[in-house]
């Protein structure tokens, strides 16, 4: 993390980071997108509302697994802590839990290959901002990618029942 923050925490860098963690808390950003989808593009608002509620589902998985394992957030005296924080819980990093739900989810629907143009920036994003451990970003992927998996499944079989 001092590593990241000595190479990458420029004012530009800093600012960009504390928006994107400012649209990634509590994933509020990605569900407005999927609400905005669903009002837009009325013939799949049913799969908007869904890809929405798979990432609201992601979010509160990695919720549920921070108040399991209880690691608190990187407590080091070389490492500025460049924005604020709902919870002193750090594993796993619910910003890249709910960015990688999205854009995997969105993705999918849109036909774009948006996880590795959103993911790895909200991940290096919170290493940029002192708030997580590179394995706090790398098992936050994974959930918020499973838990895609698992609603693009749901997605498909009922779009092939119906």
């Amino acid at each position: 993390m001092r590593k990241v923050q000595g190479a990458l925490a420029k004012p530009a860098v800093v600012k960009t980071a504390r928006a994107m963690s400012l649209f990634g808390e509590h994933a509020g950003g990605w569900l407005a997108i999927g609400a905005v989808g669903a009002l837009v593009d009325r013939k799949r608002r049913g799969e908007w509302l869904t890809a929405a509620a798979g990432v609201a589902a992601a979010h509160a998985a990695s919720i549920a697994v921070k108040r399991v394992v209880r690691r608190r957030r990187p407590a080091d005296p070389e490492v500025q802590v460049l924005v604020g924080t709902p919870s002193k819980l750090s594993f796993p990093s619910s910003h890249a839990t709910s960015t990688t739900a999205a854009a995997v989810l969105y993705g999918g629907m849109t036909g774009k290959k948006l996880t590795p143009v959103l993911v790895p920036p909200m991940m290096v994003s919170r290493l940029v901002l002192g708030v997580h451990y590179p394995s706090d970003v790398v098992a936050g992927s994974a959930l918020g990618g499973a838990v895609a998996w698992g609603v693009r499944r749901f997605m498909r079989r009922r779009r092939n029942r119906g």
